[in-house]
């Protein structure tokens, strides 16, 4: 069944709360009057499907991750809706989150004892709770539910002869994706490098574990972590979403937008860091601390931000960029 593309998603009684984002009613704009309707019975029941199918794999996932000490209680509470958002509004972008999820608490393992030795907050399996789950995550859930709200939770392609807003939307996802997987990638993988990592503002070499640190193999990785994102969000493309071949071939351009978005996303989340949060060298622990103290010797930035709000800031540049330049590019 065609959807017409002047159609919305709203939701105003409580039996369709659940809905909101995830599972909604329609409303279509008729002269001055708003009609309301429910959703065609055969495209609720795929919501629907997607709706359990998400919690199933995301319990079952959450369960695993809780296990291997990846993420904390709070951390399941949060992550388990933000799948089920993913899911409902589309399965790539469910894919996107699981990409980033499986290779960045992969890769926090590498390598583990050395990081233990100079990150001074290091966890075991990066165990992460729901503050980092939501830094990472909460502004694609709010993106994804306008995007599912505008498209009926429908897969499109990226189009602006379509439709320029949800266009943006998508950029704006993919750039989330791009920047947060290359952050962690470039912070994971840098930390190992051979060479001193380098202050981004001053270009003078730091202690390994200062915030604005930054190394050519970290920077590599961010951009390669890019990619990663964008090449699964094509494939399942291919399956879910729908368009002429012209704009099928311009898919393609996602590759080095996310590149570009995952090696940016770095950089502005190292420059940040450098300049509004707080590194300093405690004497003490031997190690590079995000808090001042009378045992520490400051190395850069301001005691404004923690680690969560520098991703949340670059995460959401980045985002923005991305969502304008998509505008520009399909």
């Amino acid at each position: 069944m065609v959807i017409p593309a002047r159609t919305f998603i709203i939701s105003l009684t409580p039996s369709s709360l659940l809905r909101v984002g995830l599972l909604p009613l329609l409303f279509q704009p008729h002269g001055s009057k708003t009609l309301l309707r429910p959703l065609p019975a055969k495209q609720m029941d795929d919501l629907w499907f997607r709706f359990y199918l998400a919690v199933l794999i995301s319990s079952v996932i959450a369960a695993r991750a809780f296990r291997r000490k990846s993420v904390d209680l709070s951390g399941v509470a949060a992550g388990i809706p933000v799948m089920v958002i993913h899911t409902v509004a589309g399965y790539r972008f469910a894919v996107l989150l699981l990409v980033f999820f499986f290779s960045s608490s992969k890769l926090t393992r590498v390598g583990e004892e050395k990081k233990r030795a100079v990150d001074a907050e290091f966890k075991e399996g990066g165990q992460r709770n729901w503050r980092q789950v939501l830094a990472n995550s909460g502004i694609a859930s709010i993106l994804l539910i306008i995007l599912a709200t505008l498209a009926n939770g429908q897969d499109r392609c990226l189009d602006t002869n379509e439709s320029k807003i949800i266009t943006s939307l998508m950029g704006g996802i993919i750039g989330h994706y791009a920047c947060c997987n290359g952050d962690t990638w470039s912070s994971e993988l840098g930390i190992l490098s051979v060479t001193q990592p380098r202050l981004i503002t001053t270009f003078k070499t730091v202690p390994k574990g200062t915030n604005g640190g930054i190394t050519l193999d970290g920077l590599l990785a961010a951009t390669v972590a890019g990619i990663v994102i964008g090449v699964p969000y094509i494939l399942v493309g291919l399956i879910t979403a729908e368009c002429s071949a012209n704009v099928a071939w311009r898919q393609l351009l996602v590759v080095p937008v996310a590149a570009f978005a995952g090696l940016f996303g770095s950089l502005v989340d190292s420059f940040i860091g450098a300049t509004l949060q707080f590194s300093g060298y405690c004497s003490v622990r031997k190690k590079v601390v995000a808090k001042p103290g009378p045992t520490v010797v400051k190395i850069s930035g301001r005691n404004i931000l923690d680690n969560n709000s520098v991703n949340m800031v670059s995460v959401l540049l980045t985002s923005l960029l991305t969502s304008i330049a998509c505008i520009y590019i399909f």
